[in-house]
């Protein structure tokens, strides 16, 4: 539980360090009783006396209290210098639809920690994400936390490279490196849009579909995540393959998903999974136009559910966990700044769950 202590430093100091550090890692979490001055004798071979100094440095900062009779425990209260106001600096695409629950949830954890944040867009424009970093920095943020274009580019790891590589900690959000293995040196917290994107064509298989489609829009950051689940579901599940159909944004806009349908009816798919809700929502209504009804004879699962319950056939819906990825994100930045190189790397994936409604045919649960 206590390392050996550095030799050149004082005894009482080095294990007071230690105990400091355990007690910021959550071996010790706030008003758990600690080891007793005998038992971290035994257990280190110091001195009662080198113990009882420990105790006493951990004491008058606040860290730790002692209770009558009781003995030691870790304070509820904040040490001293975790009660420093940090200011977060947040990077975001826009806060539209899919991020203002992320945002929520930085802001909650923030201000539960007594933080500040500070709020910068760059509008999915690369060009500009430079600029609005440098501006973060420049207004004296102790940390950021990014969404920065992370697909789409000549050389993602590079780019990741360089923002870790920042002058002060750096979390991504909803961002990191597809595939990149163990080389991966990024802090991240992000949906797992791969297992999502498995977990929708498994629960239309399950319904007894076997030709699902993939109806995606062009140059979404989380596109080729989606895409990889989806393809490996298809090929682990034994379904018909090549379903896959990707249209620039404004040709859903231009005619209502008029071509997504007809392309739908050429591969004579009975389920889809479509990138996101709007997508999924306009497709209704060519499928309706073409005398045909969802579930009936076209299963979807959209994926965001931003808006999916608003359809005219409420959506069924893979839902990434944005607030809790916004607030995990958070939490792991402020650990960062407080342990520095102590605190082990974070990289975290939180799976999506799958919002049964009406459009895929199954029942939903009670």
């Amino acid at each position: 539980m206590i390392r050996d202590a550095d030799s050149k430093g004082l005894k009482f100091e080095a294990l007071a360090d230690e105990l400091r550090r355990g007690i910021r890692a959550g071996t010790w979490t706030a008003g758990e009783k600690l080891p007793t001055e005998q038992q971290l004798t035994d257990e280190t071979g110091y001195s009662l006396t080198t113990v009882r100094r420990a105790f006493d440095d951990l004491v008058a900062e606040g860290v730790v209290v002692r209770r009558q009779g009781a003995g030691s425990f870790v304070a509820h209260i904040r040490p001293r210098e975790e009660r420093v106001r940090r200011r977060i600096g947040v990077l975001l695409p826009d806060t539209q639809l899919y991020y203002p629950r992320v945002l929520q949830g930085i802001d909650d954890s923030l201000s539960a920690a007594g933080a500040t944040l500070q709020l910068a867009t760059y509008r999915y424009d690369a060009k500009k994400e430079d600029a609005a970093i440098e501006s973060l920095l420049d207004a004296g943020v102790d940390g950021l936390l990014l969404s920065p274009t992370m697909t789409e580019i000549d050389d993602p790891a590079g780019r990741a490279d360089q923002l870790m590589r920042l002058p002060v900690p750096v979390v991504m959000v909803e961002r990191s490196l597809i595939d990149a293995g163990p080389r991966d040196r990024t802090e991240h917290v992000c949906s797992d849009h791969r297992g999502g994107a498995y977990d929708a064509v498994q629960h239309l298989a399950a319904l007894g579909h076997q030709r699902i489609a993939l109806l995606m829009r062009e140059r979404t950051p989380t596109g080729p995540a989606i895409l990889s689940g989806y393809r490996h579901a298809i090929q682990e599940l034994g379904l018909a393959p090549d379903l896959e159909f990707t249209q620039p944004k404004v040709a859903w806009e231009a005619d209502s998903a008029q071509g997504a349908f007809e392309q739908l009816r050429v591969l004579e798919a009975t389920a889809a999974l479509v990138f996101g809700d709007r997508e999924a929502t306009l497709l209704q209504g060519a499928i309706r136009r073409g005398g045909l009804t969802v579930p009936g004879d076209i299963a979807l699962v959209s994926y965001d559910d931003e808006v999916a319950d608003l359809a005219e056939v409420p959506l069924s819906a893979v839902a990434p966990p944005k607030y809790r990825i916004g607030r995990m994100a958070a939490d792991v930045l402020l650990r960062r700044l407080v342990e520095g190189d102590d605190c082990p790397l974070h990289q975290i994936r939180l799976r999506p769950r799958i919002v049964i409604r009406r459009s895929c045919g199954a029942t939903a649960p009670e």
